[in-house]
């Protein structure tokens, strides 16, 4: 931790913090979280005690640098009955422990996600008995007579990086006759999804040897039963007509 830290102009930046939170205990902290664990000037970050008595019961500010997808953008201290800030979430458990992580205030943060970040936090630090502002420190409010201060830069566009799109849809390089012969997709209109049958994908053409079928029905006996040319319907037709027509 530095005095002089800039993350809005320092060549080198750190990863942005990804998620704030508060443990019970120093050999419980998780994994890929950094606890602080002393105050600037030395002394201990324990964010429980009220410099009175001691007590058996520790709270420590922890934080992490591993969540890629997101980051935190701001941090706040509020009462305990002040409405809770919009946008921002509630700190209300210690990450080991599940007990309540502070008393007599709330630790809030606001998270979003890594692309879509402008400001983000780099480093959170506790002072003791020193009052002195920290240079590129800003200081959220007080507790047990310590005071909590974060840095904050903006962060580059070239580390906000993009969403990975997973299963993207491949191009077909099909050729038209290719793609006319092949059984298409029906898409459902209700729902937006695809109802897909066994069958799809598979090339439906017609056979070869239908290629020369002579263009009128011929005369064909199949089994004793006589299947009559077009022709000769459509003349028989005609004579049922002419015969009905006289009749009337």
């Amino acid at each position: 931790m530095s005095d002089t830290l800039d993350p809005s102009r320092s060549p080198d930046l750190p990863e942005p913090i990804g998620s704030v939170g508060v443990v019970a205990s120093l050999h419980k902290v998780p994994d890929g979280y950094q606890v602080v664990a002393q105050t600037t000037d030395g002394g201990d970050a324990d964010l429980w005690k009220d410099g009175l008595f001691k007590s058996k019961v520790t709270r420590y500010l922890c934080f992490t640098r591993k969540n890629q997808d997101s980051v935190v953008v701001d941090m706040k201290f509020i009462d305990l009955r002040d409405a809770m800030p919009m946008g921002f979430t509630p700190v209300l458990e210690t990450l080991d422990t599940k007990e309540p992580a502070l008393r007599k205030r709330r630790l809030c943060v606001k998270i979003c996600p890594r692309a879509s970040a402008q400001t983000v936090l780099y480093d959170i630090q506790v002072m003791g008995r020193s009052k002195l502002p920290r240079t590129h420190y800003n200081c959220i409010g007080e507790l047990n007579n310590m005071s909590i201060w974060y840095s904050a830069g903006d962060l580059p566009p070239t580390q906000r990086g993009l969403p990975s799109i997973a299963n993207k849809t491949k191009t077909s390089t099909a050729s038209p006759a290719t793609s006319a012969a092949t059984r298409p997709h029906f898409e459902h209109q209700a729902s937006g999804s695809y109802a897909l049958s066994a069958m799809d994908g598979v090339p439906f053409t017609i056979s070869e040897r239908f290629n020369d079928a002579p263009k009128e029905t011929q005369r064909v006996s199949l089994m004793g039963i006589t299947i009559k040319s077009l022709a000769e319907v459509e003349e028989e037709t005609c004579i049922i007509c002419l015969q009905i027509t006289r009749f009337l």
